[in-house]
C-alpha cells in the first residue's frame, strides 16, 4: 500500500526536524571549539588553539585517562562476570531464573543516585578506601547486568546440539564452549562490552559517590568546572570523542555490511 504524498511528505520533515533537534546542539558544540573567541555566543574567527591547550591541560588529560582506563577496565571485567552469570541463570528452572533475572533488572531500573550512596556505604562498611579501585568495582558493579541482558538472548537463540556435538567429535567441555558456543554469542558479548563502555564514560552520579578525592573522571572534571564556567578546551574534547565515536560507528556498520554481503554470496 503507497503512502499518502502528504503523509510522506509530513514523515520527512518530521524525520528532519527530529534529527536537527538531536544534532544541532552537537554541532554547534564542534563549530565553536574552533572559535577564537571564549564567548558560546560569539563567533571571533577560526583557531586550533582551543584543541593545542586541551592537549596541555594536565587535569583534564588526566580525567581522561581515568575515564578510558575505568571504561576498558570495567567493561571488560563486565563481561566475562555477565556471560559467565547469563550462562547461569540460563540453565536455572525456570522459577529461579526468573527471580535471577528480575535482581539483575534491579540496578538497570534503579535511580543511579540510589546506586552511588549504597556502593560508598558498603565501601565505607569493607574499610576499602575511595580512590581507583572503589571506582572501577562500582562501574563493574553497575555494568554487569547490562552485560547479563545482552547475553541472555542469545542464549534463548542458541541451538545447544552443536555443543553436544563438539564434545561427541572429541572436544573438551572448555573446547567446546570456546569453539562452538561463544562464536554464537559473541554478537551479545560484544553489544554488551560497547553498551557497558558507552554507560562507563557517561556515569556522573555513581563515580562522584565512589571516586573520592584523589581521582576524577571527565564527567566530575567537567561538573567542577561548570561551577566557574565551561572552558573551551571541553568543546574540543567533545568534539574529538564525538567524531571518534562516530568513526567507530561508520566502521562497524561498514564490516556488518560487507560480511552479510559476503553471506549471500
Amino acid at each position: 500500500m503507497k503512502k499518502n504524498p502528504i503523509a510522506r511528505l509530513f514523515s520527512s520533515v518530521y524525520g528532519v526536524l527530529v534529527f536537527t533537534f538531536m544534532y544541532a546542539p552537537i554541532v554547534v558544540l564542534i563549530v565553536f571549539s574552533f572559535n577564537k573567541l571564549k564567548s558560546r555566543g560569539k563567533w571571533g574567527g577560526f583557531t586550533l588553539d582551543w584543541y593545542r591547550a586541551l592537549f596541555e591541560n594536565d587535569t583534564i588529560m588526566s580525567a581522561l585517562w581515568n575515564t578510558l582506563s575505568i571504561a576498558l577496565l570495567s567493561s571488560t571485567i563486565a563481561i566475562i562476570v555477565g556471560t559467565m552469570a547469563a550462562i547461569g541463570i540460563f540453565f536455572m528452572n525456570k522459577h529461579w531464573r526468573k527471580v535471577h533475572m528480575n535482581v539483575a533488572y534491579l540496578p538497570v531500573m534503579n535511580a543511579d543516585i540510589v546506586t552511588g550512596i549504597s556502593l560508598l556505604l558498603v565501601f565505607s562498611v569493607l574499610g576499602i578506601r575511595l580512590g581507583y579501585v572503589s571506582l572501577l568495582l562500582a562501574h563493574v558493579t553497575f555494568n554487569i547486568p547490562y552485560v547479563i541482558l545482552s547475553v541472555m538472548p542469545k542464549l534463548q537463540q542458541l541451538e545447544w546440539h552443536t555443543y553436544e556435538a563438539a564434545q561427541d567429535l572429541g572436544a573438551s567441555p572448555v573446547q567446546a564452549f570456546f569453539k562452538a558456543v561463544l562464536p554464537e554469542l559473541m554478537p551479545g558479548v560484544v553489544t554488551g562490552f560497547l553498551l557497558a563502555f558507552t554507560l562507563s564514560i557517561d556515569d556522573f552520579v555513581i563515580s562522584y559517590f565512589t571516586a573520592g578525592a584523589g581521582v576524577s573522571t571527565l564527567s566530575v572534571t567537567i561538573y567542577s568546572m561548570a561551577r566557574k564556567g565551561i572552558k573551551p578546551e571541553i568543546n574540543a574534547l567533545s568534539a574529538i570523542m564525538f567524531v571518534t565515536v562516530l568513526v567507530l560507528l561508520l566502521i562497524i556498520n561498514f564490516r556488518n555490511n560487507a560480511s552479510q554481503q559476503k553471506k549471500l554470496k
